[in-house]
């Protein structure tokens, strides 16, 4: 069986890719995030994830290179979505599922399942309408409970771990955001 596994960083990569391997998955990763901002972040976290896939030896799919800062700052999708974190689910799973159909993969899933953080109905309802429309096996899998061992891992390989989801918005939420932007800075 092969899989598309959608990668939002190295650290949330860190415990599926593991898992998968160990149980015989044959699996790629996907870079599609143009949520993530600012666009220093955004590289940042590309550059973490070819890290954790140079450590597994899995293949690194870059999916696309936007970073789009203004359009989420416009918040015109607002009204189709209600959420911005609703609309940023749906543009990266519809970028995975439809690459994954494109591509000969039996199926698709997200390293966004890790975290306890994120909104995990939310994402299985997305990403079983992406299977849909595009005719694919999405891959339902909670991995959630290896969040930490995953977090350790990446600590163990040097990964760069953030302090915010990826868009701006919760840039400036976060408690770290001036820690944060002065990691910029360096």
């Amino acid at each position: 069986m092969s899989m598309l596994l959608h990668a939002c960083c190295g650290p949330c990569a860190m415990y599926p890719v593991d898992m998968l391997l160990e149980q015989g998955t044959n699996l790629d990763l996907y870079w599609y995030n143009p949520n993530i901002h600012p666009e220093f972040e955004w590289n940042r976290r590309l550059e973490n994830l070819h890290k954790c896939a140079d450590h597994y030896k899995v293949d690194l799919i870059e999916g696309g290179d936007e970073c789009m800062q203004d359009f989420w700052e416009e918040k015109t999708y607002l009204a189709e979505f209600g959420s911005r974190c609703h609309m940023c689910y749906d543009i990266r799973m519809d970028a995975a599922a439809r690459y994954a159909a494109e591509n000969g993969y039996d199926s698709f899933s997200t390293t966004l399942l890790v975290s306890p953080y994120q909104q995990h109905d939310v994402i299985i309802r997305t990403c079983e309408s992406k299977a849909e429309l595009y005719g694919i096996k999405f891959e339902y899998i909670d991995f959630r409970p290896g969040f930490r061992k995953g977090q350790n891992m990446a600590r163990d390989i040097g990964l760069y771990r953030q302090k915010y989801c990826g868009c701006i918005f919760s840039l400036d939420e976060s408690e770290f955001k001036e820690k944060i932007l002065k990691s910029f800075e360096s």
